[in-house]
């Protein structure tokens, strides 16, 4: 997300320069929560890590993290949530709060059980005709058992390795799309299909390409959760709605979905629950109950870019972080809502404050009528 790269837009799609424009305001919510309107999205990721219960009063669709693959020398062995069952069982009850939740698993490229290692992971997996059809099975008994309600693939990403998994630029990419296609095949049309997806489409490297096939993929999904975050660090934007101070922004990321062929309605943009400060450096990162919550007498929280559409913190008067609050997500969600968008997911629940201002403003804003 680092790279700079140059795009040109297709004249026919929608382009904004700046949230000062008339049809985008920010009207503060107030805390009753707006009625839901059916199709759109307000999905929070819930991670198997965390130790609060999510209220779902805000929230449509909640993505559980993670669940991880079992491969060892490239043979695929099987599936097993992150963490305890007694915490996904939680997750799980809050459909007897709100029949209307929907819940997927979402699985991770990483390994955290004790019990497993990298032994090839999606990149192995995603080769094998016979291992895909037994991933979607295994994906297919686990939310019948489970009574959840669909799968959502985290493969960061194919073609490359961040974090030291596997990857095989010459297939990864072709075989990803492979993946999808039998999951939507094995589960049906009565379970969900999404997976979380690079700000760009896929490019071309030595060997082959990285990132995913957004076209292709497109005919086999219910939605994408396009991760609009980390797109750049200090003293740069991480999350900008329009190119301000960032090396890319929101806007691109959906251009370069739409000009792929992957349909408006099917899109959800990311927004960040926290800001990015650095990569490297500590703090690398600071939850939005954290930053609400600097001395202000070294920190100065919500300055705010009138082009980015987002606000950032300043320490002793120096770029530190920038960051999502209530009016950024508020445009934001105006603006996909114009564009025939599905709605916002974001990472991760336990970010927000405890008044639940980003999620109220998530549902809110997402569900305006």
């Amino acid at each position: 997300m680092k790279k700079k790269l140059l795009l040109l837009f297709s004249i026919t799609l929608i382009t904004i320069t700046s949230c000062q424009k008339d049809e985008y305001t920010y009207v503060p919510g107030g805390e009753k929560p707006a009625d839901y309107v059916n199709g759109r999205v307000a999905l929070a990721y819930v991670t198997y890590y965390g130790s609060q219960i999510p209220d779902p009063t805000y929230i449509s669709h909640i993505n559980y993290a993670f669940a991880e693959l079992y491969v060892e020398n490239g043979v695929y062995k099987g599936l097993k949530l992150e963490g305890s069952e007694s915490r996904f069982r939680q997750i799980v009850d809050l459909k007897k709060i709100k029949k209307s939740l929907k819940i997927c698993i979402s699985f991770t490229h990483m390994v955290a059980n004790s019990d497993n290692s990298q032994g090839g992971g999606f990149s192995a997996l995603a080769k094998s005709d016979t291992y895909r059809k037994k991933f979607a099975q295994d994906c297919l008994d686990f939310i019948i058992k489970w009574g959840i309600d669909g799968v959502d693939i985290d493969w960061e990403f194919p073609g490359l390795s961040w974090s030291g998994h596997a990857c095989d630029p010459a297939v990864d990419v072709d075989n990803f799309t492979l993946l999808i296609k039998q999951l939507r095949q094995t589960l049906g049309s009565s379970y969900l299909v999404s997976y979380a997806g690079y700000v760009r489409n896929k490019r071309a490297v030595t060997g082959g390409y990285r990132f995913i096939d957004i076209g292709a993929t497109a005919p086999y999904v219910d939605y994408v959760n396009i991760m609009t975050y980390d797109i750049s660090a200090a003293p740069k934007h991480h999350s900008a709605l329009f190119n301000s101070n960032a090396d890319w922004d929101c806007q691109r990321s959906v251009n370069e979905y739409l000009n792929a062929g992957m349909p408006a309605s099917k899109l959800v943009l990311g927004v960040p629950f926290y800001g990015r400060h650095s990569f490297s450096e500590s703090p690398q990162a600071l939850n939005y109950n954290t930053i609400i919550k600097l001395d202000p007498s070294i920190y100065k929280i919500d300055n705010w870019d009138n082009t980015a559409c987002v606000p950032f913190v300043t320490k002793n008067g120096v770029y530190f972080c920038g960051y999502d609050n209530a009016k950024s997500i508020s445009l934001k969600a105006q603006w996909l809502l114009s564009l025939g968008m599905k709605g916002i997911m974001y990472w991760q629940y336990e970010g927000d404050d405890s008044a639940g201002t980003l999620r109220k403003a998530v549902w809110n804003s997402v569900m305006k009528k």
